[in-house]
Order: C-alpha cells, then structure tokens, then sequence
C-alpha cells in the first residue's frame, strides 16, 4: 500500500478532504495548494507554485487562525489510520526527531528554541511514521510535535528536571497520544527513547515495540528474577547464537564524525533472550519501582571492513524471542528505522522545509505541517516505481511535468512527457550515479536521493530561463 489514490480523488482530497478550517472554501484551497505543491515538491515556494495568485493563496491560508499546525495534521492523521486499517498485519510507526533550523528567521527567535550547539535557532521536530515492514511501504504521518529546547538552568537538580513539563525525553510519549491499544501497531524508536520511563509506558501500551538501547542496565536472565543481576551488555554478549542473516548495508555519516561505508550482503549475528530489567536508581523520569519483563536482541556485524568498528544493534522489545525466527523479525523490524531518515531528508532538502520565509510562527509552522505531507510523496515515487502499473502509468502523474520534461531532456535528449513511473524511476537512478544494468540490482535510495538533487538543480536553471523568456 502506498500514497497513491484512484482515479475518483486527488491524494489532496484523500488526505485533506476532512480538514476543518471553519469554511469548506478553505478546505478546498488546501487541498487544491497540496496537489500543486506535491507534483513539483522542490526549491522555495514561488518556485513551486510559480504562479503569483496561487502563491498568494498559500500565503492567505497560513495567515488564516483557523488553519493551524493541529489542523493541517489532524485530517492527514484520519488518513493515516485509514491506511492503517486497511493492512492486515503489523505496521511500524517509527518515531524519530529531527532539528528545523531557522536560525535567520531574526524575527522569530524568541519563538524558537535551542538547536545545535545551542547557538541556532529552530524546532525539534519529532515525527511519528506509518510504514508497512514488508514492502517499506510509507503509509503516512501520524503525529509531529514542534518542540522549543529550553535554555535549563546548569544546577537543574533531578526533581526539577522530572518535574520540567517541556524536558525532551517526554518527546517520546507525547508521539503516542494518538495511538491505540492494537497489537498489530509496533512502535520503533531509537537510542533517544531509552530511557525506564519510556519502557514501562510501551509495556502499559497495548502495542509491541523495538527500541535500539543504549543506558548502562541491570538485568537478570529470564522474567522470574531468580538469576544473578547483570550489566544487559556483558549479560547478552554472552548468549549464545541464534543464528545468522546478510543485509545490505547503506553509507552513513555517524554523530561522531565518522563514516560507515555501503556493504552489499553484509553478515550478522543474532543473540536473544529474556531479561529482566531494572529500574535506575536515579529516576531521571516519572515510573516505578517494578522491573519489567522484556527481550533483548543483540544483532553483531561478523566481518567489518577494515579500519571499522562492527555494526551492533541492541534491542529491547516486548515481543517474544525464543528461536532465531523471533529475533530476526525485531532486527527486521528495527532495520526499517532508516525509512524515517529518507523521510527527513525529504523534507528538508528535497522540499526546503528550512527555506520557508514566514516571518510568525502562526503561520510556519502550519507550513511545516503542510510541507511535511508533500515530502511523503518524494517517498511515493519509489514506492510507486514498484507497484504493478509501474511501466504504464504516466510519470507525470506523480510528478510535475516540468521535472519529467527536465529529466528525459538530459536521459533521452528530447523532452518525452509520456514516459512511466518506472522509467522516470530509473532516469533518476542513472542521474544519480546508477547504471541501469541488467545485474545491477534496484537503485538505493542514496542514489535516487543525489539523481533528486540534481534534477532539483536542473529545473531550477530551467524555470530561470523559462522566466526571462516570458519578459
């Protein structure tokens, strides 16, 4: 299941139909400025909506009070969960943040929080995605919280801190707000989300969950706490393996500053077992007292490129791992994680969601929220490229025709408005380095990410031209 709608709406009714703006015309204006904004997603704004009336539209609905954050998320959350409900398995909801610099913004800067090195100004911006774990299918946004990082006193003492309603770990279980007690929902999460607070909340939630830990914990073996205490590192390095799996692994720049470079087939083993976990003895959060009750998967990278440290997950879920099976599909599920790094790169890069020139926050952060669904159609073009009308369906019915007439301009030499999804799919794979040959397997998203650059470069060149022919 993807982003794509039949032929009776536009993906802006899908998603925006329902949207309560306190008149039906706006309604009808956000929905009509979605679909003009998803077929050419790139650059600023008076580039993707080149005509003045309709820019000016824009700008009318941002400045309306009606139209809020909240309200532009609330109709694509219904949509989300329309999808949702429509799969007849697990679906992940990923939750990740990510930082919305608007350190130029002057006029704003003391509505914004703390980015960085704590010198820009910006947003936290933590999003909730909806992905299929089988297809990496993107199935749409189900919450984004726009936090302001405080400026915390340097003695903050730990009541102070749990006290502090605006401190960022309760990032996390605000992301579930919105999110039923349904067993088919699996919450993924990153390092950030370890912490004891967070856990015991997911083990009350109804829903399973995988979350990569990072805390130096105490456990014992098993649920009946009969078993010596234990580091959870030392205690799960030292279960035997369950088995081993290959994975592709993609090139990433690390936190720390360095690189992990792309492997194809990359070999894994895979560790698991019950634990016991304790809580801190510091509580830098609001929870219990009581252990709980979970699983711990440790997935090892076996031989790493020289000059690399190994890739090592270690996760905690509530789902059972008893045989090799069990732990693969946590690991499986986790490895879906990335989906959400693509997302944020599409918004940021591939829809300048950093670029937007509004000059109140009453009206940016609608235009996040906006923008934000636009970036889940640049994800809706991979995931369109393969479904099974691919080759038949027209490109430009996903993407602006300006882009398709940019593209097969450079890969075929003539401007070809008529060619399929999976052909303006593997024009932009070969503008990004892929070589389109018969042994090559399907194009990364790495790959299409650079060919999207590019062509945003080469359409942005093109729209210049085409303006100064028009006087």
């Amino acid at each position: 299941m993807t982003l794509s709608v039949d032929g009776k709406e536009t993906l802006g009714e899908a998603m925006f139909g329902s949207a309560e703006l306190g008149d039906r015309r706006r309604t009808a204006r956000l929905v009509t400025v979605f679909d003009q904004l998803r077929r050419h997603p790139g650059s600023t704004l008076p580039n993707k909506l080149a005509s003045p009336p309709d820019l000016k539209a824009l700008y009318r609905l941002m400045d309306r009070p009606e139209v809020t954050h909240e309200a532009i998320l609330a109709p694509l959350r219904a949509y989300t969960l329309r999808n949702i409900a429509a799969c007849q398995d697990y679906v992940l909801l990923i939750h990740d943040a990510t930082e919305l610099d608007y350190s130029e913004r002057e006029s704003l800067a003391e509505q914004l929080g703390q980015i960085g090195s704590g010198h820009g100004r910006g947003y936290i911006c933590q999003n909730v995605l909806a992905v299929d774990p089988k297809t990496h299918s993107v199935l749409g946004l189900m919450d984004q919280i726009l936090h302001c990082r405080d400026e915390v006193p340097e003695k903050e003492t730990l009541p102070e801190h749990r006290a502090r309603a605006t401190r960022e770990s309760l990032l996390w279980l605000q992301g579930t707000r919105h999110l039923s007690r349904d067993r088919r929902l699996v919450d993924v999460a990153d390092q950030g989300a370890d912490t004891f607070e967070f856990l015991e909340h997911e083990c009350k939630s109804g829903r399973k969950f995988v979350i990569r830990a990072c805390k130096c914990r105490i456990v014992q073996g098993g649920h009946d706490g009969t078993g010596p205490k234990r580091y959870l590192s030392d205690y799960v390095h030292g279960l035997p393996e369950l088995g081993r799996f290959t994975m592709d692994v993609q090139s990433q720049h690390n936190s720390d500053g360095s690189f992990r470079s792309a492997r194809k087939g990359a070999e894994f083993v895979v560790r698991g077992a019950a634990v016991l976990v304790h809580p801190p003895h510091a509580k830098h959060g609001e929870h219990g007292d009581a252990p709980l009750p979970l699983y711990a998967v440790l997935v090892t990278e076996v031989h790493p490129p020289k000059g690399e440290n190994p890739i090592e997950w270690l996760l905690l879920t509530n789902r059972e791992v008893k045989t090799f099976e069990d732990a693969w599909c946590v690991a499986s599920w986790y490895e879906c994680r990335w989906v959400v790094e693509e997302y944020h790169k599409g918004m940021k890069t591939g829809c300048g969601i950093e670029s937007l020139q509004f000059t109140a926050v009453e009206r940016l952060q609608p235009a996040i929220a906006l923008l934000s669904a636009v970036a889940l159609t640049l994800l809706d073009l991979r995931d369109a490229s393969r479904r099974a009308d691919a080759q038949t369906r027209p490109a430009t019915t996903v993407i602006h025709p300006d882009y398709v007439a940019v593209l097969t301009t450079w890969r075929y030499g003539s401007v070809r408005l008529d060619i399929s999804v999976h052909d303006f799919y593997y024009a932009l794979a070969r503008l990004g380095g892929h070589q389109n040959r018969k042994h090559d397997k399907r194009p990364g998203w790495l790959v299409l990410w650079r060919g999207w650059v590019k062509l945003q470069a080469m359409l942005d060149g093109y729209l210049a031209a085409k303006r100064r022919e028009c006087g």
